[in-house]
């Protein structure tokens, strides 16, 4: 397939997915021009086997949505930090999800040497991710454990990003109602698994589902 044929099919498909709407729903892209409401924020890696909004099954306009490699939130990352804020505050959304998976390239790389800048910087908040549980992850037995359990590590350590951000601190501190989640999705039967970790008001809330 030639480049202008692969550009020009999503074209197509975008012609025949907006009639499709239309068909199904004449005032569609009406409702959609009307200011969005969301009840979430959903913070999860750029990896083109996650869908977000498919997965939860909600509709374009039910789910803000924030996407980077690995699911990283950085402290000096003023995009993701701009869309917090920008959920947070505009939106007022009332959950936000951290969501991981099984299977993550970038996690991976973070196990492995070295790469090419800038990528090498970005996969460093993940690599602090390693070191600071790095006695848990040799104890397992095999590279596929270890990563498996540290693409639940980082979803951990981002929640905790999230948590300590200026945004949710304040968001607390004016008791607006915001919990933050830690979730992971699993590309084998494309289920999504609670770690356990929500917090609200600053406070550990649990309550994972396996």
């Amino acid at each position: 397939m030639t480049e202008d044929v692969l550009l020009t099919r999503l074209f197509d498909n975008n012609r025949t997915w907006s009639g499709a709407r239309i068909s199904e729903d004449p005032a569609f892209f009406e409702r959609l021009c009307a200011i969005q409401a969301p009840e979430y924020l959903w913070i999860g890696c750029a990896d083109s086997r996650v869908p977000a909004n498919e997965i939860v099954g909600l509709a374009p306009g039910e789910l803000f949505v924030h996407r980077n490699l690995a699911n990283v939130v950085a402290p000096g990352d003023p995009n993701a930090h701009s869309v917090i804020q920008y959920a947070v505050d505009a939106l007022k959304v009332r959950h936000i999800i951290v969501t991981g998976h099984y299977g993550c390239g970038g996690v991976l790389a973070a196990l492995g040497p070295a790469m090419e800048p800038p990528l090498e910087s970005w996969l460093g908040h993940v690599r602090a991710v390693v070191k600071s549980h790095w006695p848990e992850l040799e104890a397992l037995s095999s590279r596929e454990q270890r990563w498996r359990r540290l693409c639940e590590l980082n979803v951990v350590a981002q929640v905790g990003a999230v948590c300590a951000s200026a945004t949710v601190r304040a968001a607390w501190k004016r008791r607006q109602p915001l919990v933050v989640h830690g979730w992971i999705y699993d590309l084998h039967d494309g289920l999504l698994r609670d770690l356990g970790v929500s917090v609200a008001d600053g406070k550990d809330q649990g309550g994972g589902h396996a």
